[in-house]
């Protein structure tokens, strides 16, 4: 089993696998007479194919046991996939670039309190995945027709541990 350790979530180190969203970076603005203070184009959401078009929803995610044995991943070729925190608790994240013949070698994030992420379509990903406690997300992905997910099984698993001192 090839064994992975998360590493902290940043722009500069997930910029090749998608977007962070967070209040991070310098693309923001009072709005509401200054009263609040607006994070602006944190990702962008996509929805192609047929009747393709954005959907908001709310998960509740049960925490998986570290380390996290991974032995598969998903992809969505219609459409982009964010998923915001509701509590400023961390989570891990799983990517892989396109390999020959599917995904290649996981490369594994642990977020920051309050940090989300967007994949673009076709990126792939594990599934969402809390840590220590229960966790609801704000999700935006696309809905419509046409079969939206494919699921890529690694011949072997990989084990993903949290760096030392993680809860």
């Amino acid at each position: 089993m090839t064994r992975i350790v998360a590493r902290p979530l940043t722009r500069e180190n997930f910029a090749e696998f998608g977007d962070v969203i967070d209040m991070g970076g310098g693309n923001h603005y009072p709005i509401n007479g200054g009263k609040a203070e607006r994070y602006h184009d944190l990702a962008t959401a996509e929805a192609q194919g047929p009747n393709g078009h954005v959907l908001i929803s709310m998960v509740r995610g049960t925490p998986y046991d570290f380390p996290l044995k991974l032995t598969m991943v998903e992809r969505h070729p219609f459409g982009s996939q964010a998923f915001i925190p509701l509590s400023p608790r961390p989570f891990l994240v799983v990517v892989c670039h396109d390999g020959d013949d599917g995904p290649g070698e996981p490369h594994a994030f642990l977020t920051a309190p309050g940090q989300g992420v967007n994949y673009p379509r076709n990126r792939w990903h594990g599934v969402l995945t809390p840590i220590g406690e229960a966790q609801e997300f704000l999700v935006v992905d696309r809905g419509g027709d046409g079969f939206n997910l494919e699921e890529c099984h690694f011949s072997h698993a990989y084990e993903i541990h949290l760096p030392k001192g993680t809860a």
